[in-house]
This record gives structure tokens, C-alpha cells and sequence, in this order.
């Protein structure tokens, strides 16, 4: 069996998909700890918010990648 060749050709569309996902994944949660904070257990709050820190993480490494892909066609 052969392998596929490497196609990257739709990378930086892939990766402008996946940066738009988690950006909305990030302002979700943040909408839900505004509207309802108080409702939410300290660790719950803690939880949600480690979750947004990984997130923006991610979106800096997609961005970073994305500007990598650029770089190399």
C-alpha cells in the first residue's frame, strides 16, 4: 500500500477553521461565566477559565503555524 502524498495545499484553510472554532469555544464560555458566575461553583469558574487560557494557547499555535504554512508556499 502506498502512502498519500503530502497535500497542503488547504492547510491555511483548515487552520483558519480550526482558529475560528476555538475563538467562538473561547467566547462562549466567557458569555456563560458572565451570565452566570455567580450560579457556578469556585472550582467550576476555575475550570472554565484554565479551559480559555488552554484555548487562547491553541490560537496562538494555529496562528503561529498558519503564518509558518504561509511562509512556505
Amino acid at each position: 500500500m502506498m502512502a498519500k502524498p503530502d497535500n497542503r495545499a488547504d492547510n491555511d484553510v483548515h487552520l483558519q477553521e480550526h482558529i475560528n472554532h476555538t475563538l467562538a469555544k473561547l467566547h462562549a464560555a466567557e458569555d456563560y461565566l458572565d451570565e452566570h458566575a455567580e450560579e457556578l461553583s469556585a472550582k467550576d469558574r476555575e475550570d472554565i477559565e484554565a479551559k480559555n487560557e488552554r484555548r487562547k494557547e491553541s490560537i496562538k499555535a494555529f496562528i503561529a503555524e498558519k503564518k509558518d504554512e504561509s511562509q512556505k508556499q
